[in-house]
């Protein structure tokens, strides 16, 4: 399992141009399997993603894939995680 933190650059201002494609990127994630939860690093520093299910290589590739991503319009660090207790209502992360 995947932490991806999509950090702003300087180069924020694309965003908007961006955002369709990059909500079509994280669409096509979460249709494919690939993607848990989404969401935005409050206060307004980018976003953050929960994956799954891949190869790091594979993430790496799919991250990059990702308009912000290519823009420069926010830098990715992906950080692996190997789940060992969760609560009971997250059992499902642990397979």
């Amino acid at each position: 399992m995947y932490i991806v933190l999509l950090k702003f650059s300087d180069d924020r201002g694309q965003a908007g141009a961006l955002m369709e494609a990059h909500n079509t990127w994280l669409k096509r994630g979460f249709d494919e399997g690939a993607f848990i939860l989404a969401g935005s690093l409050v206060p307004g520093l980018g976003g953050a993603l929960l994956a799954q299910g891949m190869a790091l290589d594979a993430l790496r590739e799919r991250v990059d894939e990702d308009p912000f991503v290519a823009a420069n319009v926010v830098s990715a660090e992906i950080l692996e995680i190997a789940p060992s207790k969760a609560d009971a209502r997250m059992q499902f992360l642990l397979s």
